[in-house]
C-alpha cells in the first residue's frame, strides 16, 4: 500500500485552544484553593475560638466583636490629628516606619559594606569576627541608655537601637556569600582581568545576592520588632509609644488592634524584601 492510499479519517479534527478567559479563571481558583483559603480558614477558626473565649463572664481579654466596636473610631478615621500626640494610629505607624527606614537603610549600608569586607579579607575577618560576635549578644535595648546619654534626644537614639539590631544578620550574611563564591568565578575574573569595580558588581554581588537578600529578609523583620520596644520606652509619637499609653489607659482593645497593624506591616515589609530579593537574583533567593 503506498502513501497515497492512507486516508485520514474524518470528523477528528485537533482539540481547539482553552480560552484565554478560562485559563485565567482556572488559574485563579487554583491559586485561591492554594495559597488564599488555608490561611482563611485558619485565621476564621482562630477568630472564632476568640470570640467564643472573649464571649464569656469574666473573659480577660474582649472578644473580637468588642475590639471592633471600641476602636471603630481609630479604624474609620485613621488620619486624625488633633495636635501634639494626640494623633490616630496611621500616624503613628507612620512615625514608626521613618525610624525603621533611617535605621534600616544605614545598616543596610554598613553591614553590606563590612561583610563584604569581612568576607574577601582574611584579616579582617580573624580582627572583627571576634568583636561581631561579641556584640550581636548584646540586648539592642541595653543599648538605649547609651544611645540616649549619646545623642541626648529619643529620635536619633532609636534609629540608633534599630541599626545595631538589624545590622549583624546582614554583616554575617553577606560574609558568609562573600567566602562561598565558587573559586572558578575568581579565576574567570582573573582570566579576564576584571577590575576591582567590576568583580565586585559583575561577580561578587550577584553571586553572594542570595546570602545577602537571607541577611535583608532578617534585619527588616528584627528592625520592626526593635522599634516598637524602643518607643515604649522613649514615648512620643509611634506605635511603640501609643501601646504603651493605652496600656496605662486600660484600652486593651487599642493595644489589639495596634498589634493587628503591627503584625500586617511586618508581614508586608518582609513580603517587599523577599520581593526585590528575587527579582535581583532572578528567583534564586529563599522565599
Amino acid at each position: 500500500m503506498s502513501t497515497s492510499d492512507i486516508v485520514e479519517p474524518i470528523g477528528l479534527a485537533a482539540p481547539a485552544a482553552p480560552h484565554p478567559v478560562a485559563t485565567f479563571a482556572r488559574d485563579a481558583v487554583r491559586g485561591f484553593m492554594t495559597h488564599v483559603l488555608p490561611p482563611l480558614v485558619v485565621i476564621g477558626l482562630f477568630v472564632l475560638i476568640w470570640q467564643m473565649l472573649g464571649s464569656r463572664p469574666g473573659a480577660s481579654l474582649p472578644a473580637p466583636t468588642k475590639v471592633i466596636q471600641d476602636t471603630w473610631e481609630l479604624i474609620v478615621h485613621p488620619w486624625y490629628d488633633r495636635g501634639g500626640n494626640d494623633v490616630g494610629i496611621a500616624w503613628q505607624l507612620l512615625a514608626s516606619l521613618k525610624r525603621v527606614a533611617y535605621g534600616y537603610s544605614l545598616a543596610v549600608l554598613v553591614g553590606v559594606s563590612l561583610g563584604v569586607l569581612v568576607g574577601q579579607s582574611t584579616w579582617a575577618l580573624r580582627g572583627l569576627d571576634p568583636l561581631f560576635q561579641v556584640l550581636r549578644t548584646v540586648p539592642p535595648l541595653a543599648c538605649l541608655p547609651i544611645s540616649l546619654a549619646g545623642f541626648r534626644d529619643g529620635h536619633p537614639s532609636a534609629i540608633f537601637v534599630i541599626f545595631i539590631t538589624s545590622i549583624w544578620p546582614i554583616i554575617i550574611n553577606t560574609s558568609i556569600g562573600i567566602r562561598n563564591i565558587p573559586e572558578d568565578y575568581r579565576n574567570v575574573a582573573r582570566v579576564i582581568r576584571l577590575n576591582g569595580a567590576e568583580y565586585f558588581l559583575k561577580i561578587m554581588l550577584p553571586a553572594a545576592a542570595p546570602f545577602i537578600f537571607s541577611g535583608l529578609r532578617i534585619g527588616v523583620g528584627l528592625s520592626w520588632l526593635a522599634i516598637i520596644a524602643a518607643e515604649m520606652l522613649i514615648g512620643g509619637v509611634g506605635i511603640g509609644f501609643f501601646i504603651w499609653d493605652a496600656w496605662n489607659s486600660s484600652r486593651i482593645s487599642d493595644i489589639i488592634l495596634a498589634l493587628i497593624y503591627v503584625g500586617l506591616i511586618g508581614f508586608a515589609l518582609d513580603r517587599i524584601v523577599a520581593f526585590i530579593g528575587r527579582k535581583v537574583t532572578r528567583g534564586t533567593s529563599a522565599s
